[in-house]
């Protein structure tokens, strides 16, 4: 045994890193990215802001003018505190490692997004995946009963979720809180374009975070979320985060962005407008061995099914169009695919090419 198998974990060994497929000179539509960029007429307007960062010094250790930016456009109900993160990634680890002891529970309906069970892992935390529902609803029963058996530290409800785009109902969220012994973090990620919220309850009961990200709003690459709760629970997960955990370029770009938030909000709407048209159009793909089946979402991604779905994502990648296969990451998700909702233009591309591609795959299994 090499002294390298002797001194990293054998867990850390064993593990695949966080994957990102190589995407240059492809149609990216694998990773929930608003495709329409910072407004061209804000461009020069934000590089004057980040010519006044002090490179030389560290950030501040609070983000108060950032946080009145965010207050401003965003309904964070005033009595109730806000932590900021590198991307909402760094929360959910900072919030697993401020609750969980080795071997203590953390449970999410699954599948959902995958740092749940990563941060648990590498928390030593036991974490806990309730099936859900074959067309991916949640499974009230089974999710009261890992409860009851598991009395998890922390329960995580994406909201909507994702990879699947379907969205919890309010009364089924407030069931599970109601049920849990611990922390119930409702992560938002896609809250711009989702219908509802849960931030103006944050405080209506004890044990409850409202977590959210700039990410798919249009800043992905500020890498920038925040969490919403009463005082005492930021008092304490914020003493588990690093120190200045937030650049002082990713501060001024989002507060710039936060001072312009119209201009993205109206990038939202577009994208919801496309999402509708792009999921009426993938239900009337063709298909010689079976139906297509499309999932209502409430996401900016839309997720399919089609028979031969591998084959489909490779011939799209040939294509130079990049989607995301997820039929291993759970049974329930078998042949599905997911989708970034684009614009109109990019969107018309990857529908031809789609059906163009099943086309093929059709053909050579004739």
């Amino acid at each position: 045994m090499s002294l390298l198998q002797k001194t990293i974990r054998a867990d850390v060994q064993a593990t695949n890193a966080y994957v990102v497929a190589p995407s240059a000179g492809m149609l990216k539509l694998d990773a929930m990215e608003n495709p329409q960029g910072m407004p061209a007429a804000l461009l020069d307007k934000l590089a004057q802001q980040l010519k006044t960062a002090e490179l030389n010094r560290y950030p501040a250790p609070k983000a108060l003018e950032l946080e009145a930016a965010l207050r401003a456009c965003t309904a964070i109900p005033k009595a109730a505190h806000v932590l900021f993160g590198n991307g909402s990634d760094e929360l959910i680890d900072l919030i697993i490692r401020a609750c969980c002891m080795p071997g203590d529970a953390v449970l999410s309906p699954v599948p959902t997004f995958v740092m749940y069970a990563v941060y648990s892992q590498w928390s030593h935390a036991r974490f806990v995946g309730v099936d859900l529902n074959p067309d991916f609803t949640l499974n009230m029963p089974a999710m009261l009963k890992a409860i009851a058996t598991n009395q998890p530290k922390v329960v995580f409800l994406a909201y909507p979720n994702n990879p699947t785009g379907v969205a919890l109902r309010e009364a089924e969220i407030v069931q599970i809180i109601e049920a849990t012994p611990g922390l119930v973090v409702v992560d938002e990620a896609y809250e711009a374009f989702a219908d509802a919220s849960f931030m103006a309850r944050v405080l209506e009961f004890p044990n409850v975070l409202v977590l959210r990200t700039f990410s798919k709003l249009g800043l992905a690459g500020a890498r920038l979320g925040y969490a919403v709760a009463s005082p005492a629970w930021v008092e304490q997960i914020d003493k588990v985060r690093p120190p200045y955990n937030v650049n002082v370029l990713t501060r001024i770009a989002v507060r710039f962005a936060l001072e312009h938030f119209e201009a993205f909000e109206a990038q939202a709407r577009l994208l919801r407008d496309q999402r509708d048209v792009l999921t009426d159009s993938l239900k009337n793909l063709k298909t010689s061995n079976g139906d297509v089946e499309v999932f209502d979402s409430y996401a900016n991604f839309v997720l399919f099914r089609i028979p031969n779905a591998l084959e489909v994502f490779e011939a799209l990648k040939n294509k130079g169009i990049l989607v995301k296969y997820v039929g291993k990451a759970h049974p329930l998700l078998q042949n599905c695919l997911r989708v970034t909702v684009s614009t109109e233009q990019e969107n018309q591309q990857f529908l031809v090419a789609v059906q163009q591609s099943i086309d093929e795959v059709a053909t050579k299994a004739a």
